[in-house]
């Protein structure tokens, strides 16, 4: 399974994101390739899953990856929830 973790400049927020999915993926024990990119290049790009804000999401509208929605990039706790409603554990 590969996940993209996206912000809108594809450095830090999203960095901080992508660290934070892989704590919480190997917690509920899920293996996933995940990287971190922009809003720009996340559109030509094909993963299982882009995680995101909701504002960034408007800009990937009809993208065949499933958005999983995030508000708090740093909060495990939402990310942890969002994980596993879209993931299924």
């Amino acid at each position: 399974m590969k996940i993209l973790c996206v912000c809108g400049l594809g450095q830090g927020t999203s960095l901080i994101l992508r660290i934070n999915v892989e704590s919480v993926l190997r917690e509920i024990g899920i293996q996933a390739d995940v990287e971190n990119t922009d809003v720009s290049s996340a559109s030509s790009e094909h993963p299982d899953y882009i995680i995101t804000n909701k504002e960034l999401a408007k800009n990937l509208e009809g993208h065949p990856s499933k958005i999983i929605l995030v508000n708090n990039y740093f909060d495990k706790d939402e990310i942890k929830n969002a994980l596993e409603a879209n993931l299924g554990k």
